[in-house]
């Protein structure tokens, strides 16, 4: 993970090179911790941007410090979709975190997350979610496995290699789930780019 990427002023991360959005997902409510808030815990409302390389959440509103969420799918572990009885429909996982070449991985925590979808159905966002981390994981010949095994410095970038657009055709759509699915990439506010999670962006 990585708190706080780069984002448009439009709400949209920054991309990656070789980056593609598949979805946005509106009205979800986010909980993650371990993070340098009050209490190492946040909670909060904004939107789910999923692509070949992450997941970003991205904040209504800031709390505190945290704005936004970067989890890098080659690093997410654990997901389950769960269907509670007397609550709304909701993914839960772990998080690896984006360990800086210079940094010790043992003063990193792994991430809890937990995804709830309250304001429409979820038959689109659950099914393209589940299917493009298998797919990375897949296509990457990398399991996401505990963070005591997990090889300490997997480039989460190598993702973008996953092929989606096959995957996005034949996405099943839930007329039920406000999910926006991107046929073609949104319009970007400029030219800038990412290179690693580590740099700035640049336009080149």
């Amino acid at each position: 993970m990585a708190e706080n990427p780069q984002l448009f002023g439009n709400g949209m991360p920054v991309p990656f090179y070789g980056e593609m959005f598949v979805l946005a997902r509106d009205g979800v409510e986010f909980h993650v911790d371990k993070i340098p808030a009050p209490g190492g815990h946040v909670k909060t409302k904004g939107t789910i941007y999923l692509s070949n390389i992450r997941m970003v959440f991205v904040a209504n509103k800031p709390v505190g410090n945290f704005f936004a969420f970067d989890m890098p799918l080659l690093f997410v572990h654990g997901e389950k979709f769960n269907q509670p009885i007397f609550h709304c429909n909701n993914i839960s996982g772990f998080v690896e975190p984006v360990v800086p070449d210079n940094q010790n991985r043992a003063l990193y925590s792994t991430h809890t997350f937990k995804i709830l979808f309250k304001d429409g159905g979820c038959g689109t966002f659950v099914p393209l979610f589940l299917n493009l981390v298998a797919s990375v994981r897949r296509y990457n010949q990398f399991e996401a496995q505990s963070a005591a095994n997990m090889a300490p410095r997997v480039d989460p970038l190598q993702a973008a290699q996953t092929p989606v657009d096959d995957m996005m055709r034949h996405a099943y759509v839930d007329p039920n789930d406000p999910t926006k699915i991107f046929l073609q990439q949104p319009a970007p506010e400029s030219q800038l780019r990412r290179r690693n999670y580590s740099g700035p962006a640049d336009a080149n």
